[in-house]
């Protein structure tokens, strides 16, 4: 694989936990591989005065707990380490950032990355407008003299007005070519294979429309509740932590069309058109189409789980979902009347994501009576996590007289590939700044159309309380309304954390 250009990597918000968990480990597992340039470094920015010692000390910790791999030796590693540097400073004052300059000067010189540079926000993100502005007061936003990229993590605004605002205050320092908007969940192998199990197979591309496909169905839950995320999970809610950036993003890869090339702007090209082509749900309209709930205290396995509103941080009265079931549409030629299903939810039975493709039954039910209709519809289950791979449900006949039929699997893992490495998605991102490919991060036009899509159910809700908020006990699948959202006799599926295993007695 080619290797990114030498560079240096600046971390805002250094000392916090998405760097000790995810960052460092993720350029570590990069650094075992060889993937990291001859000449690199790492620099990271906090508030908190600590020395360089200090700071490689606890990433250290960091990578013994979180890296998929491992060293070679004592010696490799600690050549890892001596790439990692601290400088502390406040990132609001502006003044302070002419010596953040100097710092990276400094370190460009002695590291010779060819002041290439690579900063990450993993800051609370009201710093988002305010670092990049300062950053470029300094020259340190200027091309002429090698790459300079900006990665923003989520969330990206708070509603369609905060994210157009942000848009403009990045843009107006940063090419859009220079800013890189994370999405974690594109960063995961089975998410990627979904475009090329859709146009490299003959099987599956021919049959990707509305004459063949009865609904789609995404899935994303949670086992845990909010626990010590409280405080944050009251200013967002479901909707806005998962629908809007995941989970559309994820019907936007089932949903769009085949990109001229395999490069960044054609297959964030098709990834608007998709978002742009999402049904306006009315406000007058979001009870219709959209079912949100909240969960409630139970008991499982003698456990006593807590209602959200006993979480802390939590408004005792609180109306924020911590479930959320959609049900929309996608106005174009391929999917004009082929209904997509959302759902995510805290205090679900198991932790799962995947993607769910309902095909339409054969036009003549020869082989089954009417109370076995659903089990004439082929499914194919694409699971994110866990368990990664596919699934594909078909029915077969039962062995003796008759025509019974049985659905039966056929099934791919991913662990089955013993020698295959899986990256993670923050390990495949990176790299994929480090090589400038932006193919699996969200362009601005994208984030802002998402935005557009909900913004009216954020309305609803916000002007109508009398819009029901229905409780669910921990552990179950949501609001048992929630199987009305969904035309015919079909319901939702309701998952293991097994792939194959979703029969009625499966553990959870």
């Amino acid at each position: 694989m080619k290797k990114p250009n030498n560079h240096l990597l600046v971390i805002f918000g250094a000392s916090g936990d998405l760097t000790y968990r995810k960052l460092i480990p993720s350029v570590f597992d990069l650094y075992t591989q060889n993937l990291l340039p001859d000449h690199f470094g790492i620099l990271g920015l906090g508030r908190t005065k600590i020395s360089d010692a200090d700071f490689r000390a606890k990433m250290s910790e960091g990578i013994d707990r979180f890296a998929s791999t491992k060293a070679k030796d004592k010696a490799h590693r600690d050549k890892f380490l001596n790439c990692l540097y601290y400088y502390a400073f406040n990132t609001k004052e502006e003044s302070e950032y002419k010596g953040l300059k100097d710092k990276i000067t400094d370190l460009n010189s002695a590291l010779k990355t060819e002041n290439n540079y690579t900063f990450y926000l993993a800051t609370p993100p009201s710093m988002y407008p305010i670092i990049p502005q300062y950053i470029a007061k300094q020259g340190l936003n200027d091309e002429r003299d090698g790459f300079k990229r900006l990665i923003v993590e989520k969330p990206f605004g708070y509603d369609l007005e905060s994210a157009h605002q942000l848009n403009k205050d990045l843009q107006k320092v940063f090419n859009e070519e220079q800013i890189y908007r994370i999405d974690h969940y594109l960063g995961k192998e089975t998410v990627q294979n979904l475009l090329v199990t859709r146009f490299s197979n003959g099987i599956f591309e021919p049959l990707w429309n509305r004459n063949y496909i009865h609904h789609v169905e995404i899935t994303s839950a949670e086992e845990i509740g909010v626990g010590s995320r409280g405080g944050y999970y009251e200013g967002s809610g479901a909707l806005r932590d998962m629908v809007q950036n995941h989970l559309l993003l994820l019907a936007s890869l089932v949903a769009m069309e085949p990109p001229t090339l395999i490069s960044a702007d054609s297959i964030r090209d098709e990834i608007v058109k998709v978002l742009q082509s999402l049904r306006p749900i009315p406000e007058d309209k979001v009870e219709e189409f959209v079912l949100r709930g909240q969960y409630t205290a139970s008991e499982i396995k003698g456990k006593t789980m807590k209602a959200y509103r006993e979480e802390e941080g939590v408004n005792p009265k609180s109306r924020t979902e911590t479930f959320v079931a959609m049900k929309f549409f996608i106005d174009n030629w391929r999917w004009a009347g082929v209904p997509f299903y959302i759902r995510t939810g805290k205090s679900l039975p198991t932790r799962v994501t995947e993607i769910v493709i309902h095909f339409q039954s054969t036009p003549h039910h020869i082989f089954s009576d009417d109370k076995n209709i659903m089990r004439q519809q082929n499914q194919l289950v694409i699971r994110i996590q866990p368990d990664e791979g596919l699934l594909l449900k078909f029915g077969m006949k039962v062995p003796g007289a008759g025509f019974n039929v049985q659905d039966v699997n056929m099934d791919f893992h991913y662990s089955d590939l013993n020698d295959t490495y899986l990256p993670s998605a923050y390990e495949r991102l990176l790299l994929d700044c480090m090589l400038g490919d932006a193919t699996l991060y969200s362009r601005g036009d994208a984030v802002e159309a998402a935005w557009k899509f909900v913004t009216p159910i954020l309305n609803a809700w916000k002007k109508r309380p009398c819009i029901k908020v229905h409780g669910y006990p921990a552990g179950t699948w949501g609001p048992d309304v929630s199987d009305q959202l969904i035309e015919g006799a079909q319901t939702w599926r309701y998952p293991c954390k097994n792939l194959t295993g979703d029969g009625e007695y499966c553990e959870l």
